[in-house]
């Protein structure tokens, strides 16, 4: 299998865990939208037709039929089900969907509580890093301080470049924790940040949700 797949089942697994009204680490999403937003993300026509009418109130109106058991349960397993062949998303596999599910898997976990960082496969381990360090300079564009990650293991990127009159903050951790961080979930991520205390102040405020 690949990673994509494993996570996939993980990420199914966490779910049904979960209760439907269950809190995540997105904003005002229970489990039951996060469900919703897998299965809509994977079908092309499914997601075309939310475009059009608006995908947040497709969300929504997909998540209302998953208020119950039942209901939720139909819908995790509708996305438990790898996408067939044809999809985009099975096309592309790791590429779109390794930190995609990872982040996913841990906004259900940690929503409802679970804080404790789950020991993932080094494989996994260097997927997600290689994609963290492409996707970094992306998210903290525009920063004034710089930023550099150092892994638990002491591998280090440096990721965004200072601007004049900042210095730079480091962020240290565990990949999957440098990557939940830099996604914008730092308040549920088991990160230390070194810096001057104004610099730090500005990557923190950018990378804590709501």
């Amino acid at each position: 299998m690949t990673w994509h797949e494993t996570e996939r089942d993980w990420l199914a697994e966490a779910l049904r865990a979960a209760d439907p009204h269950d809190p995540t680490l997105c904003e005002g999403w229970q489990a039951r939208h996060l469900a919703a937003h897998l299965v809509i993300r994977e079908r092309p026509g499914q997601a075309a037709a939310a475009v059009r009418g608006g995908l947040a109130a497709a969300t929504e109106r997909l998540a209302a039929t998953a208020s119950d058991a039942a209901g939720y349960a139909a819908l995790v397993d509708r996305f438990a089900v790898q996408p067939r062949r044809w999809s985009p998303l099975a096309w592309a596999g790791d590429a779109v969907n390794a930190t995609e599910y990872f982040v996913h898997t841990e906004d259900v976990r940690r929503g409802a509580g679970d804080r404790a960082p789950r020991e993932l496969p080094e494989g996994l381990v260097e997927v997600l890093w290689s994609q963290l360090v492409r996707m970094a300079p992306l998210r903290l564009r525009g920063l004034g301080p710089g930023v550099v990650l150092v892994r638990d293991d002491d591998v280090r990127s440096a990721v965004h470049a200072p601007r004049s009159g900042h210095g730079t903050v480091v962020l240290r951790g565990a990949v999957g924790e440098l990557v939940l961080a830099v996604s914008g979930r730092l308040q549920a991520a088991d990160v230390r940040l070194d810096g001057a205390d104004e610099d730090v102040a500005v990557v923190r405020d950018l990378l804590t949700g709501p």
